[in-house]
């Protein structure tokens, strides 16, 4: 794996980092389990590699369903900035409700419609 390559997807990677670590806790922790006999000595092995092992494969499914969401925004920003830049198109349904900004929100301060005087 290049090196560019880690860097643009560091959550990835640091999900794979933390899912080999929870494996290795779980299986170290299973090891120091299956040679002691009594409970009150495999405590400690089930706090140690158990817990540890649970938070990092936690830690590791966050990181990847958030690479995952940063993927799906970066792919709905293109789509939504193919179809603002389309050539062509002056007056989009956008404009004549108000301005939009970068946020989103609409800028209704515009003067849109002439106010004529039927019906008074």
């Amino acid at each position: 794996m290049k090196i560019h390559s880690i860097k643009q997807q560091w959550d990835r990677a640091l999900a794979l980092l933390a899912a080999v670590i929870g494996t290795l806790c779980l299986v170290l922790g299973w090891v120091g389990v299956s040679g002691v006999s009594l409970v009150t000595q495999q405590i400690p092995y089930l706090v140690s590699g158990a817990v540890v092992g649970l938070v990092a494969f936690g830690v590791a499914s966050t990181l990847w369903i958030s690479a995952d969401l940063r993927d799906e925004w970066a792919k709905l920003d293109d789509i939504y900035r193919a179809v603002t830049d389309q050539p062509g198109v002056e007056n989009g349904p956008a404009e004549d409700a108000g301005a939009i900004d970068g946020s989103g929100a609409i800028d209704l301060t515009q003067e849109t419609a002439t106010v004529s005087g039927r019906g008074r």
